[in-house]
């Protein structure tokens, strides 16, 4: 079994929405559902249409701006940047969903491939620029839902440092799945 594999990071909220009655529910699982799809792609576009204009994404533990950035073209800019980097192959493996009518929480153990010329470019020392290295930490993400079913932004918290030790987590080709299935 692939260690990274994007679907099985909206199977929860599939799962989900095929017992979920509730509409307002719904439409904020759906809307997560089609970001999730979006971001697996780099399909930065279909990502921008399930947020609201008022964005603003925050990743608690670290003041980067770039890591928190605030309105629409902030985070074009934030996803541009990660498709930029090569580190897009990544798994929420999602543990734990809560929905209610205007928040939705996924948490679970966050998976990224990292190219290593872009950790080498982060000043992390490994030994082959052209393989793929594992970050790995728990992760949760609050989405706050506007009125309309847009999420409001990111909230992460992140358990641990997923880069302490990357350079010894080179990954193989058949531990990364890509998603081929349209955003």
């Amino acid at each position: 079994m692939a260690l990274i594999d994007p679907t099985r990071t909206w199977a929860k909220v599939e799962e989900r929405l095929a017992v979920e009655t509730d509409p307002r529910l719904r439409a904020n699982l759906e809307t997560v559902l089609a970001h999730m799809r979006a971001e697996a792609v780099g399909d930065i576009d279909g990502l921008l249409a399930t947020l609201a204009d008022d964005v603003a994404y925050h990743a608690y533990g670290t003041t980067e701006p770039a890591l928190n950035p605030v309105g629409k073209p902030g985070v074009r800019r934030f996803y541009e940047e990660l498709v930029a980097s090569g580190a897009t192959r990544l798994q929420l493996d999602v543990d734990r969903l809560v929905v209610d009518r205007d928040c939705v929480l996924t948490e679970g153990v966050m998976r990224m491939a990292y190219p290593g010329r872009t950790l080498l470019a982060r000043g992390i020392d490994v030994d082959d620029r052209d393989a793929y290295y594992l970050y790995e930490a728990r992760m949760a993400t609050l989405w706050p839902m506007d009125e309309h079913g847009l999420a409001r932004g990111e909230d992460t918290y992140t358990g641990g440092d997923g880069f302490a030790g990357i350079a010894q987590r080179k990954l193989r080709d058949e531990d990364m799945l890509d998603f081929a299935g349209a955003a």
